[in-house]
């Protein structure tokens, strides 16, 4: 798993071909007399990535989904209720209602459950809707049960568990599970970009998690866009604008609500009451609300986030606290809760703190949609290249919970990921899971910009390449490439290197879902047929602000030199486009008066409608870009000196992978056009986006 941001460090893991071709089917895997496969190995369980075996006595927990009594009725249900040309449009079951008609028989959990304890496996919970069995067991446990062997392999940056070999178990009750997820381990980490590496505060076993330590802005930058330019540095070349402007101090809520066309709905009442949207993330930090209030009264005059506007539902302890860097949870989770505060300021805010940043993060968007405890739930986290690497049987387990949410009327979102098109981890360009799954609104990420009457004055696909200017403090510092022949010059020079970019692409997995038919180019949906042989689905879906350099100003307390306070800071990633959108989503849930739910099939609607114009606006090419930005070397101050840099907008040069000193290129896959692209989808919201969602 991973969250939307880029990690220091990051290993890279090559993806060939033929990991990329359609997996076989369960029935022709090898299992032994009396067994039967349920779920294969992982692709990135490659001899070149092994470390070693798994500790026998490390403790593994898991979750065993189990097959839905009726899966081809649920995904109907779910066409049924989101698809406004049908009959049962909007028609929602509840909870109790969909479980009766799709939830596994009360015999199969016996019989899995009897099975699990039998092996020796603790089982920790079923739960209420009776997908899901909660485990626990050794490595070595585990490993006798599911006939397998568990090894470490590098993986996105950690070293993981995984397993060696297919899990199987006896043929009896194969049919009666999905896929297990948590065997092969995936860390989430903080998604939420400030840019710059950001340290998180040590924890130490049994304390509380510290706050993370601090970080400011660099100065110069503007209060709104292209408020300074840069007149003193060198000129960038290659056909980039001679002066161009400082970085964005960070958009405050009235200005993305101006940008978004928002300022007039909320001001008229339509501002997400009644509505409650559910952020889930890893981890709690402590002054959440208050951070949220006091950042509200600073830069939302007049829409006050109330005490009563805002729950927390935590899990009753928390885990794996080192591996997870729990405190960098914290800057994830405030940006969340205020960024959907900004966009509707009336919505009601469930904050949901997960166990960890592994299986339980899927364990607490099950508890939101079993419990329907939210109309929104906004996710900023997922896996690196999931849609190729975790196994389909773990896909489709969460998928099941994601049918749950859809035939109940909840509307699920993640964003699309901050790597582009991944190639720069994988040398292929593939996407993330949860994010390719047809069941969920995938939320990608542009570069927005506002004039000083909060008005949008463009709006470019966000793509970044960098550029730094060599300085006397960075040669003294060895900066790499950085000697005194090349001082007062950008390295690289123009166009720069590939930083970052909104997570998009074509999916390797899933075929391209229905609502997507006549609005996505088949050149796009038809990228990967050479593998997979069909039209497959596109994401993103929809996009908004995203890019840090022009991203949200948040607050947060964190934890400086001389103290313990508030601060704030500007941030940016998907994961602050998802949240973002999740506000507009409940702006319109209130405008339409019911939930819309599961909204993919709406959206592609009008998209294909003479209602686009109004509602989208269209994100396409605007030329050579860049903004200058300074960093604080330490990140707080100029103490230790500053970085400029040039980070450009839309960027469509050369990305390049390398592994074991050996590098390919390739340029950038993900790019705007008019109508769908891969990297805005159908584009950011318009001034009608909320009237048209909300009419029947």
């Amino acid at each position: 798993m991973r969250a939307r941001s880029l990690a220091a460090g990051v290993a890279s893991l090559s993806i060939g071909l033929g990991v990329l071709q359609a997996a076989p089917a369960l029935a022709g895997s090898a299992a032994a007399p009396g067994r039967a496969v349920i779920q294969r190995s992982s692709p990135a369980a490659r001899p070149r990535n092994a470390v070693g075996a798994t500790a026998p006595s490390s403790q593994v927990s898991f979750n065993v989904g189990l097959s839905l009594s009726d899966p081809a009725g649920a995904v109907e249900l779910q066409r049924s209720v989101s698809d406004p040309s049908s009959p049962g449009y909007r028609r929602y079951l509840t909870p109790a209602q969909w479980e009766s008609r799709f939830s596994p028989a009360p015999s199969s959990v016996e019989a899995v459950t009897a099975w699990l304890r039998a092996q020796g496996i603790t089982v920790e919970a079923v739960t209420p809707d009776r997908i899901t069995i909660q485990a626990s067991a050794p490595a070595a446990t585990v490993e006798r049960a599911f006939a397998t062997s568990l090894g470490e392999y590098h993986r996105a940056g950690h070293v993981l568990r995984l397993a060696n070999t297919p899990l199987t178990v006896p043929a009896s009750i194969a049919p009666l599970i999905t896929g297990i997820t948590g065997i092969d381990e995936n860390l989430a980490t903080p998604t939420a970009l400030t840019d710059e590496p950001r340290r998180s505060s040590s924890t130490a076993a049994g304390k509380p998690i510290p706050q993370p330590e601090g970080f400011r802005n660099g100065t110069p930058c503007s209060t709104s866009y292209a408020q300074k330019h840069d007149k003193t540095d060198p000129a960038y070349g290659g056909g980039y604008p001679e002066t161009p402007p400082y970085a964005v101090c960070g958009y405050t809520p009235p200005a993305l609500q101006g940008a978004y066309g928002l300022s007039s709905q909320i001001a008229s009442g339509i501002d997400g009451k009644g509505v409650t949207v559910a952020i889930v993330d890893a981890y709690a930090a402590p002054t959440l609300l208050s951070d949220a209030q006091h950042y509200a009264t600073l830069n939302q005059p007049g829409q006050p986030l109330k005490g009563g506007q805002f729950s927390e539902l935590l899990s009753p302890t928390f885990n794996q606290i080192r591996s997870c860097e729990a405190s960098g949870w914290f800057g994830e989770q405030t940006l969340d809760i205020e960024a959907v505060h900004a966009t509707a300021p009336g919505a009601h805010i469930l904050y949901v703190g997960a166990k960890n940043c592994t299986t339980g993060l899927y364990n607490s968007v099950q508890q939101v949609v079993d419990g329907h405890r939210a109309d929104i739930i906004t996710d900023s986290w997922g896996q690196n290249g999931g849609d190729v690497l975790e196994p389909p049987e773990s896909r489709a387990a969460f998928d099941n919970v994601l049918l749950m949410a859809a035939g109940t009327g909840i509307g699920v979102q993640f964003s699309a990921g901050d790597e582009g098109d991944e190639f720069i981890n994988f040398g292929r360009s593939v996407t993330g899971y949860p994010e390719s799954s047809p069941y969920v609104t995938t939320v990608g990420g542009t570069s927005l910009q506002v004039s000083a009457a909060n008005r949008r004055v463009g709006e470019v696909g966000w793509s970044t390449s960098k550029s730094t200017l060599c300085t006397p403090t960075l040669a003294e510092q060895e900066f790499p490439g950085c000697t005194s022949p090349l001082l007062n010059t950008w390295l690289p020079p123009s166009p720069g290197k590939y930083l970052y970019g909104g997570g998009g692409g074509t999916s390797f997995s899933y075929p391209e879902p229905w609502y997507q038919a006549g609005v996505v180019p088949a050149a796009l949906a038809e990228r990967n047929t050479g593998v997979t042989g069909i039209a497959n689905r596109v994401e993103p879906d929809i996009s908004m602000d995203g890019d840090p350099t022009t991203g949200m100003l948040v607050g947060e307390t964190q934890v400086f030199p001389d103290g313990t306070y508030y601060d704030q800071y500007r941030i940016g990633g998907t994961s602050l486009s998802s949240p973002l959108f999740a506000g507009v989503m409940a702006d319109a849930d209130q405008a339409a008066g019911t939930p819309l739910g599961f909204v993919n099939p709406r959206l592609y609607r009008i998209a294909g409608s003479a209602k686009s114009a109004r509602a989208f606006r269209d994100i396409i090419p605007a030329g050579p870009q860049a903004n200058v930005r300074v960093d604080y070397v330490d990140g707080v101050d100029a103490t230790e000196g500053t970085l400029t840099s040039v980070r450009t907008l839309g960027y469509l040069g050369p990305e390049r992978f390398c592994e074991e000193e050996k590098c390919t290129e390739q340029p950038v896959s993900l790019n705007t056009a008019p109508g769908f692209d891969s990297m805005t989808g159908i584009g950011t919201p318009g001034n009608g986006l909320i009237a048209a969602l909300s009419k029947p």
